[in-house]
């Protein structure tokens, strides 16, 4: 699986991300954050795009080999329909909490997972993010255990 390194998060609604492969990690001598255990797309009617990441939650779950209650934070908007527990969804929101920046909502729930995995000493999370086409993408990360906040060298 992929590697992700995290570069920045600014208080606007703004992130960056470097997603490279282990071995080009090492390669660099990269700090790793986090890693791609796990993705998936799902789709339904257009109309239904704020609870598509429902769908694509499970499959990306289902190919991270690993279950629900492996999860430590999950995504809020799908809380009622996937029945989870309040405990483990991510109080600080998605995309358009975090103020939906165009071509920016996706690293922002992954970054702001990142944090809240690590200021709840949880190893997995997994975030999805609907479009307005009816599609959803979800991924599942494992947070390392080395894992630091802030830029690293390159």
């Amino acid at each position: 699986m992929l590697d992700l390194l995290l570069l920045a998060m600014l208080p606007d609604g703004a992130a960056a991300l470097v997603v490279v492969s282990g071995e080009k990690a090492l390669k660099l001598g990269l700090q790793v954050i986090a890693k791609i255990r796990g993705y998936a797309d799902a789709a339904q009617a257009p109309e239904l795009f704020p609870t598509a990441p429902a769908l694509g939650i499970p499959k990306a779950i289902l190919n991270a080999v690993c279950s629900f209650s492996s999860m430590h934070v999950v995504v809020l908007a799908n809380q009622k329909l996937l029945d989870l527990n309040p405990e483990k969804v991510n109080v600080h929101g998605g995309a358009v909490s975090l103020g939906h920046p165009l071509g920016c909502s996706g690293a922002c729930i992954l970054v702001t997972l990142l944090g809240v995995l690590r200021h709840k000493n949880g190893k997995f999370g997994v975030d999805g993010i609907c479009n307005r086409g009816g599609g959803a993408s979800a991924l599942v990360v494992e947070l390392m255990p080395a894992a630091r906040v802030g830029c690293s060298k390159l």
